[in-house]
């Protein structure tokens, strides 16, 4: 493995048309690799609006299989920009049967497997357990020809027994594709504090384990076709190495944001925070348990 590599996030607006959102997300794959990433993210679910903000069965036939339209497109220019993509994905398993997925491509176009998003949630808004099977393939690393790489999906952020499970399989960093941003009629009472608590969990992935965590945004106000006040997505995509300083960070518009990752880093940090070896793994019976009532 080289002793560093970089990582791009494309952060993006989508459109209506799947077709449109990946000729754009192809773009910025492009952009990214221009700007010297080896390895490239998307947003969650990038090839069209948030549709979760409502429950309609005529949506599942925004679903794709895979292999399938992404796959292909981004085995395409995985190959012609000689990067590695992480490509989420609403996924058709079967019929009837779907996840809130996460392909990952590498540089040479081979499809080198996927992660289906674990933690499922389901508040106004962000129904996602109308759509989406909970994910049954566990956490994963992934083996580019940059480097050894994680990807989790947005809710999957809240939970550090993901991330550290992820890390423990020896990433080096943590990839969060996220849809996340303010309910508009929140935004002015909460805004902030939301926003930080989301730059503050993703930080403590990142100390926690001694890992770099990219984490990879959409942004735009969308709403529902039958109006409503919609989801105020908020940007603001971010990578944070593994003493939890922000390396690189995106505004609130369009934007490729590229780092880099420091194995020399990851082992000066460990080596002073040894946190891996002072883990008690002969005392944490129970956090298997929903709750020890």
């Amino acid at each position: 493995m080289a002793p560093s590599f970089r990582v791009g996030l494309v952060q993006m607006a989508m459109s209506t048309d799947p077709a449109a959102n990946v000729e754009r997300a192809v773009a910025g794959v492009r952009d990214a690799a221009k700007a010297g990433a080896q390895v490239v993210c998307l947003p969650e679910l990038y090839r069209s609006p948030y549709f979760c903000q409502r429950e309609d069965a005529a949506l599942f036939d925004l679903a794709e299989t895979v292999p399938g339209p992404s796959t292909e497109a981004f085995a395409r220019a995985a190959k012609d920009s000689g990067v590695a993509v992480v490509v989420p994905i609403f996924e058709k398993r079967a019929t009837g049967l779907y996840h809130n997925s996460a392909v990952v491509i590498d540089s040479t176009g081979e499809l080198l497997g996927l992660y289906r998003k674990m933690h499922i949630p389901d508040d106004p808004a962000f129904y996602e357990k109308f759509y989406f099977t909970p994910g049954d393939l566990g956490f994963r690393a992934f083996d580019t020809k940059a480097g050894r790489i994680g990807t989790l999906i947005c809710w999957d952020q809240w939970y550090p027994e993901g991330a550290r499970l992820t890390a423990l399989k020896g990433a080096a960093v943590l990839f969060y594709p996220t849809a996340i941003g303010w309910h508009p009629h929140e935004k002015e009472q909460h805004g902030t504090n939301q926003r930080e608590a989301w730059r503050t969990i993703q930080r403590s992935h990142a100390i926690a384990n001694g890992v770099y965590v990219a984490v990879v945004n959409r942004v735009g106000h969308e709403t529902p076709p039958e109006g409503g006040p919609g989801l105020e997505f908020w940007g603001s995509s971010f990578v944070a190495d593994p003493f939890g300083v922000v390396i690189a960070e995106a505004g609130q518009g369009e934007q490729v944001v590229v780092a880099e990752v420091d194995l020399a880093r990851m082992e000066d940090v460990r080596r002073n925070w040894p946190f891996l070896r002072d883990r008690r793994i002969d005392a944490y019976s129970g956090i298997e348990r929903r709750f020890l009532d």
